[in-house]
């Protein structure tokens, strides 16, 4: 008769086992999902260790993904009508381009793999094979959503995606080892929701917008609606050693429009004040803005801060 412990025991090094045949070999730009992701990266993740059985050591060999080519679902930037488009990823220039046309010459857009973000939004795109693609334009942080019919070209699509970000990743920032640079590759938000907020005189109306914090560029983006092409704005987040505070309530004086469960964050700058529906999502907005501000500066963001100094020295968020 098995006790509990030899039971556990058994179970933990039979799982050992089974990872370490059908785990032995995955790339380090292949996302392995975590519980709270959604069901396209955890199905594909299944079947590529146990049905296609990618990641074995006896396998067949295991090419970097390099150049990609296919057709994607895109959201029209102005309507909500997804049509088709040609996307072709060359990693080793680091660009992503898209076409119009399925045969044309010119692309709408020709996407830096250095500005590029993919994450899985599933809920909000209305879509379970629904991806977020995002990179900088003019300034501004410029929104793709996509999808693919088929659960495994999308997640092959984000997999070819992440690698070519490894390969700059790997380039822009030679002196960190490959395990400091892999949560570098792409991120998910840390929250997303809808809140009003007011303007800088805190006098203004408050207005309802949807807003989405980016723990590693350390951004809060806000939008008028949640599938817009281009934010409204954005708010940096530097650390607490450098000033910046978030506050569970309004300023004195203030008071929100409908909704009265309020929060504050003190930048070196400016003020900026914000209600949210509820006081479950005050609470979840001020741990999420805590979190951020508690941790450092990542490497990235010392990076971006020293490109943006050095392109722009009368900008905001140089320390000069």
């Amino acid at each position: 008769m098995l006790t509990q412990g030899r039971y556990k025991f058994m179970t933990h090094n039979g799982n050992l086992r089974v990872k370490a045949k059908y785990e032995a070999r995955v790339p380090a730009f292949y996302y392995i999902p975590q519980a709270n992701d959604c069901m396209v990266l955890k199905e594909q993740w299944i079947r590529a260790k146990y049905e296609r059985q990618e990641f074995m050591a006896d396998g067949k060999t295991i090419s970097h993904p390099g150049n990609r080519e296919g057709f994607l679902w895109k959201r029209g930037r102005d309507n909500a009508q997804f049509l088709r488009r040609r996307f072709v990823l060359l990693a080793r220039e680091g660009l992503l381009k898209y076409y119009t046309k399925e045969e044309g010459k010119d692309p709408k857009a020709v996407i830096s793999i250095k500005d590029l973000n993919a994450t899985f939004q599933t809920e909000k795109i209305g879509n379970p094979h629904g991806l977020q693609i995002t990179y900088r334009r003019d300034g501004h942080v410029r929104n793709l959503f996509v999808y693919h019919e088929n659960g495994k070209e999308i997640v092959d699509w984000f997999n070819a995606l992440r690698a070519a970000r490894l390969q700059y990743l790997k380039m822009a920032l030679p002196e960190l080892p490959e395990s400091e640079l892999v949560p570098l590759i792409t991120r998910n938000y840390l929250k997303q929701g809808f809140m009003e907020k007011t303007g800088p005189k805190q006098r203004e109306p408050f207005k309802k917008r949807w807003f989405a914090l980016d723990p590693q560029e350390r951004r809060l983006l806000y939008y008028k609606n949640p599938l817009d092409a281009f934010e409204l704005g954005q708010v940096f987040l530097g650390s607490n050693e450098q000033g910046y505070q978030v506050f569970e309530d309004l300023p004195k004086g203030i008071r929100g429009n409908r909704w009265k469960a309020g929060l504050t964050i003190v930048t070196p700058h400016r003020r900026f004040v914000f209600t949210c529906p509820s006081e479950k999502e005050q609470r979840e907005w001020l741990e999420s803005f805590r979190e951020v501000l508690s941790s450092p500066l990542t490497p990235l963001n010392l990076l971006e801060k020293f490109r943006r100094c050095t392109l722009l020295p009368k900008d905001p968020l140089c320390p000069h």
